[in-house]
């Protein structure tokens, strides 16, 4: 631990007191559009997929329509994996999402399931879920073309993809990746009130204060599309 060399301005409580509630106010300003975006969010379209698509899993494989456990809704992370690579040098970001999400209880309680799906051989998928002790319902996508992952979720890794369940049919509601699975991290965002941010080198913050490469930094490449680069280190659980 080093004690900080650069902080704040150190000023008397009257004044901390103005300052925050002028912050306050973009603050509600900022929640009330969110409020607005998860609005629109639940009008959205939705398409029918391949609810029949087969998952690998521990009781050997489950169709898409039965990792839903019975419940109406589903939510599916999409994990990243790394084949014949060891834990620590598996996705740093996917990890961060799980290690934040380890039990769906609130989640049950609304109809709603969780689960985690890794492009990987499910005996090397599994052996590293054991590893890291998840308990939450882990499936590899080994057996699925990518003409497949493309109708399901997009054929994109590292985001969540969200489903709703009638009767016998499954309908993609919504996904999200890159930057957009930032609120899915109750760790950042703890982070980002926390006076020296996350610390990562592309936040906007005071000189002198503390920035270093972290698990991944976002780009946009020549078609716009946000890409995520490798930091260096390994997974911190």
């Amino acid at each position: 631990m080093k004690t900080p060399t650069a902080t704040p301005p150190v000023v008397d409580q009257e004044t901390w007191s103005r300052e925050r509630d002028r912050l306050l106010e973009r603050e509600k300003a900022h929640t009330r559009e969110g409020d607005a975006i998860a609005a629109a969010r639940r009008r959205l379209p939705m398409y029918e997929v391949d609810g029949n698509a087969r998952f690998v899993s521990d009781t050997g494989g489950r169709t898409l329509i039965e990792v839903f456990e019975g419940r109406t809704q589903l939510v599916l992370k999409k994990h990243m994996f790394h084949q014949g690579e060891p834990p620590e040098r598996q996705c740093m970001g996917c990890t961060y999402n799980i290690w934040n999400f380890q039990d769906a209880s609130y989640l049950h309680a609304q109809d709603v399931t969780f689960a985690v799906i890794a492009d990987g051989p499910w005996d090397e998928v599994e052996s590293f879920r054991r590893w890291m002790g998840y308990s939450l319902p882990w499936y590899s996508a080994e057996e699925l073309d990518q003409e497949n992952l493309d109708q399901l979720f997009g054929g994109t890794w590292g985001g969540f993809a969200f489903y709703l369940r009638v009767d016998d049919r499954v309908f993609l509601t919504y996904e999200t990746t890159a930057r957009g699975i930032d609120r899915f991290m109750p760790a950042l965002n703890l982070l980002d009130s926390t006076v020296y941010g996350r610390q990562e080198v592309w936040e906007d913050s005071p000189a002198g204060w503390p920035q270093r490469p972290t698990f991944a930094h976002w780009r946009t490449d020549e078609d716009g599309q946000a890409v995520g680069e490798r930091g260096e280190g390994r997974p911190t659980p």
